[in-house]
């Protein structure tokens, strides 16, 4: 009886112990069952898409062949695939377009906004606003004639007298090496939009050229950086001075319709003074077509102003997002395009800048 109690007793308590095991692994998988459940019903943690770079961007206009690459340039760096909105403003060449363009720029709260000016002057107030709003003003191209050096974060663009300064120094070497006197240089200059930085520095760049090598400077006449206007001007001139040959054009739109009024009024523009031929001088070099007049020694030199200010600009926002600071003023490279190989170089400053002859490969490029 004691040895059938005890077996009993035995067999109950591994019937216990399996029982609880069983309860204990149901209640296992149940547990892991739940997560499972609870995983899948909590979806899973994103990180959010980084919030784009705004910026504003008030252009001058588009008088030109060269101002309309400066602006593609700008569209194609800025774009949402890089992380930045752009908001762009077309000032239509007029500066309470482009005041109203930055006063709204203000309102949007953008994280930069970038001016490239139509004229030097009148700007203070305006930037001042940017500035107590909190907002870097990038100046691109042209600068500001401010009260306070403060109101603008940086500007990046061309050194316009220096780019006078290079191209006059062509022409004195290219009249050394032909043998042509200082006497017999009669120079008219058709301006750009007069107050813009580009006309400031290219007028002064030539008129100390002028002085310095006793050229005669018969005219300054306002060609507003348009081909129309500098047709309009240049027959004036041709009329008005029979003894010029040589026209400044302080862009090549300008030097385009110059050369339509000297085509028309029976005259060659041309490198060949001492022939008869009127030389034309220009800035910029962005479009075929001036390639084409410089290779065809229609236009006998071209100073070059680079319109791709876009990545130099993207360069300083960088620097401003790391929370570093920017050059005041950054200065792209530029170079020099003429027809032949008279020049090969100048010297400027101390400095030397080659003089690249354009061919019919570079066209075709």
């Amino acid at each position: 009886m004691y040895k059938f109690t005890e077996r009993r007793e035995k067999e109950m308590r591994l019937q216990n112990r399996i029982l609880k095991a069983g309860i204990c692994l149901l209640a296992a998988v149940s547990l892991l069952t739940g997560c499972d459940k609870k995983s899948e019903m909590v979806p899973a943690e994103t990180s959010p898409a980084p919030k784009p770079v705004v910026i504003g961007f008030s252009q001058l206009g588009a008088e030109s062949d060269w101002r309309s690459a400066n602006t593609q340039s700008m569209k194609t760096t800025f774009t949402a695939e890089n992380g930045y909105q752009l908001i762009f403003e077309d000032g239509q060449q007029k500066q309470s377009n482009q005041i109203r363009a930055i006063r709204t720029f203000i309102q949007q709260d953008v994280d930069y906004i970038v001016l490239a000016p139509v004229t030097e002057t009148g700007w203070d107030t305006v930037l001042q606003e940017a500035k107590d709003a909190g907002i870097p003003v990038i100046l691109l191209d042209r600068q500001v004639d401010a009260t306070d050096d403060s109101l603008f974060t940086c500007w990046v663009g061309s050194d316009f007298e220096l780019e006078g300064r290079k191209v006059t120094e062509w022409l004195r070497q290219y009249t050394i090496r032909k043998g042509i006197d200082p006497s017999e240089i009669h120079i008219v200059n058709i301006q750009g939009t007069i107050g813009a930085s580009a006309q400031i520095g290219r007028t002064k760049g030539l008129a100390r050229a002028a002085e310095e090598n006793g050229w005669e400077l018969l005219a300054e006449v306002p060609g507003d950086f348009t081909q129309t206007k500098g047709r309009e001007v240049m027959a004036e001139l041709l009329n008005m001075y029979e003894d010029l040959n040589v026209v400044y054009c302080e862009n090549d739109n300008e030097a385009f319709g110059a050369i339509e009024a000297i085509e028309a009024a029976g005259k060659k523009a041309g490198s060949d003074l001492q022939a008869g031929e009127i030389m034309v001088i220009s800035f910029d070099g962005v479009k075929k077509e001036a390639m084409e007049y410089v290779y065809e020694d229609k236009i006998s030199c071209i100073g070059e102003c680079n319109p791709e200010q876009g990545a130099m600009v993207q360069e300083v926002i960088g620097k401003l997002e790391r929370g570093e600071t920017p050059e005041k003023f950054s200065y792209v490279q530029e170079g020099m395009l003429t027809h032949d190989d008279t020049v090969p170089e100048v010297m400027v400053g101390g400095k030397k800048y080659p003089v690249t002859v354009v061919t019919g490969e570079m066209i075709q490029e």
